[in-house]
């Protein structure tokens, strides 16, 4: 029932509607008035117009209509054209200008900034059967510097933003690599130039590259020579930025950066999640890139400010210099070469800059980029300043060797092969900023890779040696600054040194003791390093665990923050191990002041001891130094000769009761040999706990 009274309803409505169309049809043909026709057009284009006092903005309405009317009639005399205004929509509320047709010419008179929308009925005075109206929308702007900041200053944010999630993600994907790498570095120039390539595209960027490099040199896991190679391969490393903005891909930029995004956020893995940041980096770069060069594009409508952009000219000799020193200061503000290399690109590709006032610009950029260098090396050691030194003079003095055959060299090449438009222009401006950007570092480093020894003794004229650095008669570090954690890959390399330096200085401390003990009358210069080898020790600790926690409290992968906390566990046990040969120390200078001393037998097994346990901490000290991989035959190592001091202690132990039973012994003597005793046990378990540490156990 109720699907035959749906049927009925539409059956119903549809012969409604088919009689007021069938009534309509007869009321038009039956001989009822004739209704004008409405046509709506869009003739004149819409205007916009940069806004000056006094503007007037003045459109010949005759000469905009009458072709388009005669086409329409068909006929050959000129129509007669009767225009009027029939609507003005403003924007903002309040109207811009003074609107009037006079004479069929359209006079708007601006008095400020703002926005109309004309609606125009134009009439053909021998044909009124039809009426025309066009609509015309009207600007009238002035050029926004602050829009235009904005946009630049969120461009750049954007685009540094992207810098740093790329080169964190790539970093902590290649970290374990990237740190075997650094180690492999040896004196052969090449190879420390290829080194520094590798690093520098991993981590991209060349300034932490070389900061690295300094800290490295400081904290002698480099030579200067080697680290003047690495610092010439991160200066060819850092062009690939320059080559990977090249790519016409701006516009997806977001894109990029919002699946990304979800593929961070949703990602199961480390791994994955770190590839997802990033990806993220070169989403957000992109997108970075783009805001740049839409902020820069509204530079056309600024023609003060293209006047003074266009006094700097690369056409000639003072002209390079001049663009040398705006690239340099822009990259010093800026404290980022990829930065000012993508606002190049941008001038460049829009038109407003020159390309060979680009090219001069990279130049410059190549030398603003060395004072991070140059900052991080204040304080340091003199090989590290050389390092640092070694950077900003290789690139000043590449510049002025480039700026020589600027034009009979790099620019001849770089058209060859980049190629020129019909009117010889660059045929893409930003293929050949990055061209110039990889030709002047290969080139630089060719030249000088020969004459890397001759200008690390060069260099140690100019920087002489200085004795360490002491506060309070402790040695003070000076690698492992707060400012320094740019890259947790490298930073975590640089701890690890530090914890080495512990190992080797409780070996040391060891073999001072033992020197101590067997000698009749102790050195008193040898007493007073041993407990100054004690307080270093100290000190090395609690700057190790400050480093490494502030390092722990970034987002670094989960393999780093393993190694953070294997440092900070392996930097307790040394110092503990120290404090444990001190023991030893004091009660053994203790007892000799009273006149008394160990029996000379106990004597002679302490002397074995000794050897015993810094032959134990030197065999775990050197595994760790080494990279050794075999966990397994280390432990079986450690818990073998771990056992055989313990037994070798209990048997000391048992010897020194029976003895005591059988003759007098002093209570002091006593107490020393309990309390040496103890601390030999100590300084195994401590060392066994290192051990377990670089194994991965908990003790």
């Amino acid at each position: 029932m109720r699907k035959i009274l749906f049927l009925f309803f539409v059956t119903k409505l549809y012969f409604l509607v088919c009689v007021n169309l069938f009534a309509d049809v007869v009321a038009v043909g039956s001989g009822g008035e004739l209704h004008l026709r409405q046509e709506f057009i869009r003739i004149i284009p819409d205007q916009s117009v940069q806004f000056t006092p006094d503007l007037v903005t003045v459109i010949d309405l005759n000469s905009a209509y009458e072709h388009f009317i005669d086409s329409k009639s068909g006929s050959n005399k000129n129509s007669q054209l009767e225009i009027s205004i029939e609507n003005i929509n403003v924007k903002p509320d309040k109207r811009p200008a003074a609107v009037e047709i006079d004479d069929n010419k359209l006079i708007i008179k601006w008095a400020k900034t703002g926005e109309l929308s004309l609606t125009l009925k134009i009439v053909d005075t021998s044909d009124r059967s039809v009426e025309y109206f066009d609509k015309i929308d009207l600007v009238a702007w002035t050029f926004n510097y602050w829009r235009m900041s904005l946009t630049l200053l969120g461009g750049i944010g954007i685009f540094l933003l992207g810098m740093k999630y790329l080169s964190d993600g790539l970093q902590l994907v290649a970290g374990p690599s990237l740190r075997k790498m650094v180690a492999t570095v040896t004196d052969n120039r090449f190879s420390a130039v290829l080194v520094g390539i590798i690093a520098t595209v991993a981590i991209q960027s060349s300034t932490a590259t070389t900061v690295m490099v300094v800290g490295f040199i400081n904290s002698r896991i480099m030579t200067l020579a080697q680290g003047m190679g690495v610092i010439m391969g991160a200066n060819i490393g850092t062009t690939v930025t320059a080559w990977l903005l090249t790519l016409n891909i701006s516009k997806y930029g977001m894109p990029i950066l919002g699946l990304a995004a979800f593929a961070y956020i949703f990602s199961r893995t480390e791994r994955s999640r770190l590839l997802a940041m990033a990806l993220m980096g070169v989403g957000a770069l992109f997108l970075g890139l783009e805001l740049m060069q839409q902020g820069f594009g509204s530079l056309r409508d600024a023609p003060e400010i293209l006047r003074i952009i266009g006094s700097f000219s690369a056409q000639t000799y003072l002209g390079i210099w001049c663009c040398v020193l705006v690239g340099c200061v822009m990259t010093i503000i800026l404290q980022s070469s990829s930065v000012t290399i993508a606002i190049t690109i941008s001038l460049a590709m829009l038109g407003v800059i020159e390309f060979e006032t680009g090219a001069a610009l990279v130049l410059g950029e190549n030398i603003g980029t060395t004072l991070t260098a140059i900052l991080a090396s204040i304080g340091t050691s003199p090989n590290a300043r050389r390092a640092a030194i070694f950077h900003a003079s290789f690139n000043v003095i590449g510049v002025i060797c480039a700026t020589l055959v600027f034009s009979v060299f790099f620019m001849p090449v770089i058209y060859f092969i980049v190629g020129t438009n019909p009117d010889g222009l660059i045929r893409n401006p930003s293929t050949g900023i990055a061209l110039m950007h990889t030709l002047f570092n290969v080139s630089s480093t060719i030249i000088m890779l020969p004459f890397v020894r001759i200008a690390a003794k060069a260099l140690g004229l100019v920087v002489k040696d200085t004795p360490e650095k002491q506060t309070d008669g402790i040695s003070r570090l000076t690698t492992l600054g707060m400012h320094r954690l740019e890259t947790p890959t490298m930073a975590i390399e640089r701890s690890r040194i530090e914890v080495i330096r512990m190992g080797h200085l409780c070996i040391q401390l060891a073999e001072k003791v033992s020197l101590i003990a067997e000698s009749d009358e102790p050195d008193r210069e040898l007493v007073d390093s041993a407990f100054h080898d004690e307080e270093v020790l100290d000190t090395l600790q609690d700057e190790i665990i400050a480093y490494t926690a502030r390092l722990l409290s970034g987002n670094i992968s989960h393999d780093l923050t393993e190694a953070a906390q294997q440092q900070i566990r392996m930097a307790d046990e040394l110092e503990s191990i120290s404090d444990y040969l001190v023991v030893i120390l004091k009660s053994d200078i203790k007892l000799r002041k009273d006149g008394l001393t160990i029996p000379i037998l106990q004597k002679n097994e302490f002397k074995n001891l000794h050897e015993l346990n810094k032959t134990y901490t030197s065999m775990v000290v050197q595994f760790y130094s080494s990279r050794q991989n075999n966990l397994t035959g280390l432990m079986t190592e450690v818990y073998a000769q771990g056992h055989n001091i313990t037994r070798k202690i209990k048997n000391i132990r048992d010897q020194f009761i029976k003895q005591m039973s059988d003759e007098h012994c002093d209570p002091q003597v006593v107490i020393a040999f309990n309390t040496q005793i103890n601390a030999f046990r100590r300084v195994r378990e401590h060392t066994q706990n290192v051990a377990e540490a670089i194994s991965g156990q908990h003790s």
